[in-house]
Order: structure tokens, then C-alpha cells, then sequence
């Protein structure tokens, strides 16, 4: 398996390595998911990310190829600036959901799933062919920390020569921490308000020590996959996949109306089924493929599920029959052998 440069890091914390998309990741550490969980909604939490795909994209084309080959309008990006996007294959569905920076006036970065670079990178330079741009796989050359939470703004602003109190959501700058050059962006995948750290992967263990010890609490994939479906945020594999049409989740603002790759696929395929968020009436977990219920009638599957460690309700997602779409109906989650009541709800399940 691959090791990210906070390998021997994770290892001297005792945390619990897992194999994630041929990376070894920590699961969690000492404390375990809940109290990480908890950390990053009331204080700051620490990730590696670094298994996360970098790929640039560059040349006088860059605009007008990234608005074919994505959903979200790159267009409307000014240098500084980053949109959540997703890469479709053609066929109606999708190849990633990627997070998109403008770097330059024809610079830009994509991150994507770890599991799905090597197909994104493939698949870009494919449709590269007809543009005059470059794309390049810069995974190698770049370490990811994520510091989330309600905490980290004066966390990190304290270890920063440049004034943190101006940078919005969804923008980034370029600046130092400790002498070690980094691109900070104002973004995450919790829910709360958080930093990325694009690094050099050989300071990546500098910057994670210095924010350690200003009081970051480490954290796992485990709770970063708990916070991300608290806040209503999709996972590729489990809610968006080869055949999801991303018109028929609720994360349909993507799609801007543009010529793309596959629109008229997409467009006009009709949505038979649609994502929904769900919330359990009893308590239960609702785990990936249980069968989602109306009476006796299997109306469809829970794609991710957990019990909120905020609010220790049951809490899912999963793709119905869209007839029985609407939030508000009850449906059943069969766990156990037993249907247990649940809600269709609107996400986010919780909101800073």
C-alpha cells in the first residue's frame, strides 16, 4: 500500500491504520471517531489528506476545456477562487466530484478522489486532445492537511505572517507557515468552517507538529466520513457513482447549463430514482445496501449511514423510487431483519 509523507507520524500516535483506495490511512487514533467527531464541531480537527489526487491544469485553453470537461462553470472563477465540480463520463454518470481552484488566469488545480485519480487524470488528457492546454498528475509533488473547525481560523491565523480574517470561503492564498511555502484555501469537508494546507510533501510533518501542538486534535477517515454525511456532503462510491445523475441528487446546482461532455445524455436521461437524506425514527444503524422499504415494497438502498455523534440519531442516505421522493414521506430501513421507520429529510442533518 502507499504511505503519505505523516506515515511515521500517524504510527508514533497510535493510530489505527486501514487500507483506503491502496492507501494506508488512520481509521482514528486513541480516542476513537465520536470524540473526533466532536472535536472538529466544537474545537479544531487535524487530517491527512495527502492520499487525495493534485492535478493541474494549465495553457491558453484551460477556461474553455474545463467547461466541457466539468459540470460547475470554471468560467465564473477569479484567480484565488474554487467551486466544488464533477467530471462526467458521457454516459449520464460520473467519473469524480472534484474541488476545483483557479490559480491563475489560465492555471488551475483539481483535487480529487484518491481512488479515481488515475481514471480523472486519463480521462482529462483524453479530452485534452482537442484544447490547447496541458494536464498534469502533480499527486506526488504535494502533501494535504485539513484543520477543521470552529476553532481553527485563530489556530491557524496565529502560525501565519498574513491576516487570515479576510480569506472567504472558498478562496485561497499562498503564504508560509514556519518558513515552509503553502496554499491555504478556505475550504473542507466537514460542515464547518476550515482550512486546506497545500504543502511540500517534505514539510508536511512540520506544519502537522506545529499545529499539534497549538492544540489540534488528530483525526481519521472515520470521523471524516461521520461529519461529511452530518453535513449533507456526498461520498464517491457510496452516493455518487459510474451511474449517478447528478440532476436527480441534491447536489443538482452543479450542473450549470453549458455544453459539457455527455450534457445531452445526462439532460435528458429522466430521473427514475433520486438520492435522498434520511433520518431515523428509532435507533439504528443504517448501513450501506440495506433495503429501503414502503410497506413490503423495496423501493431502494441506503448508500452510507451512521448515528450522529452530535445527535446520536440514525442518520443516511440512499437512492428510492422517486415517486416516494419527497421529504417529509415515511419509509422503512431494513435492518436486522427488522424495518425501522424513517424520514425523508432535507440535508444538511446539522449546520454550525
Amino acid at each position: 500500500m502507499k504511505q503519505t509523507p505523516l506515515y511515521q507520524v500517524h504510527l508514533s500516535l497510535n493510530a489505527r491504520m486501514v487500507d483506503f483506495a491502496g492507501w494506508e490511512m488512520p481509521l482514528h487514533y486513541q480516542d476513537g471517531i465520536n470524540q473526533e467527531h466532536l472535536a472538529v464541531r466544537t474545537q479544531a480537527g487535524l487530517f491527512d489528506v495527502s492520499h487525495m489526487g493534485e492535478i493541474r491544469v494549465l495553457g491558453p485553453d484551460a477556461i474553455s476545456f474545463l467547461r466541457y470537461s466539468t459540470l460547475n462553470d470554471p468560467a465564473r472563477l477569479k484567480p484565488g477562487h474554487g467551486q466544488y465540480s464533477m467530471v462526467p463520463n458521457g454516459q449520464g454518470g460520473l467519473i469524480d466530484d472534484i474541488y476545483l481552484y483557479r490559480d491563475g488566469e489560465n492555471a488551475f488545480l483539481i483535487v480529487c478522489n484518491a481512488a479515481n485519480t488515475r481514471a480523472v487524470v486519463g480521462h482529462l488528457k483524453n479530452l485534452a486532445h482537442d484544447f490547447d492546454c496541458h494536464v498534469v498528475d502533480e499527486s506526488a509533488t504535494w502533501a494535504l492537511l485539513a484543520l477543521q473547525g470552529p476553532g481553527s481560523a485563530l489556530m491557524l491565523g496565529r502560525q501565519l505572517p498574513d491576516d487570515l480574517t479576510g480569506l472567504r470561503k472558498n478562496r485561497s492564498i499562498e503564504t508560509a507557515i514556519s518558513g515552509c511555502d503553502v496554499k491555504i484555501s478556505r475550504t473542507g469537508y466537514t460542515g464547518e468552517d476550515g482550512f486546506e494546507i497545500f504543502c511540500h510533501p517534505l514539510d508536511a510533518t512540520i506544519i502537522w507538529d506545529i499545529l499539534m501542538t497549538a492544540g489540534a486534535k488528530p483525526c481519521g477517515l472515520g470521523s471524516r466520513d461521520t461529519l461529511r454525511l452530518e453535513a449533507g456532503f456526498p461520498l464517491y462510491g457510496h452516493e455518487l457513482t459510474t451511474s449517478s445523475n447528478p440532476l436527480c441528487t441534491p447536489y443538482h446546482w452543479v450542473v450549470k447549463d453549458k455544453p459539457f461532455f455527455g450534457r445531452e445524455i445526462m439532460w435528458n436521461r429522466p430521473c427514475e430514482r433520486q438520492l435522498v437524506a434520511l433520518r431515523l425514527n428509532q435507533r439504528g444503524v443504517a448501513r450501506q445496501g440495506y433495503k429501503i422499504l414502503v410497506g413490503d415494497k423495496h423501493i431502494g438502498e441506503v448508500t452510507s449511514g451512521t448515528i450522529s455523534p452530535l445527535s446520536r440519531e440514525g442518520i443516511a442516505m440512499g437512492w428510492i423510487t422517486s415517486s416516494h421522493a419527497t421529504p417529509g414521506n415515511e419509509v422503512g430501513i431494513e435492518i436486522r431483519g427488522q424495518q425501522v421507520p424513517a424520514t425523508i429529510v432535507t440535508p444538511p442533518f446539522y449546520q454550525p
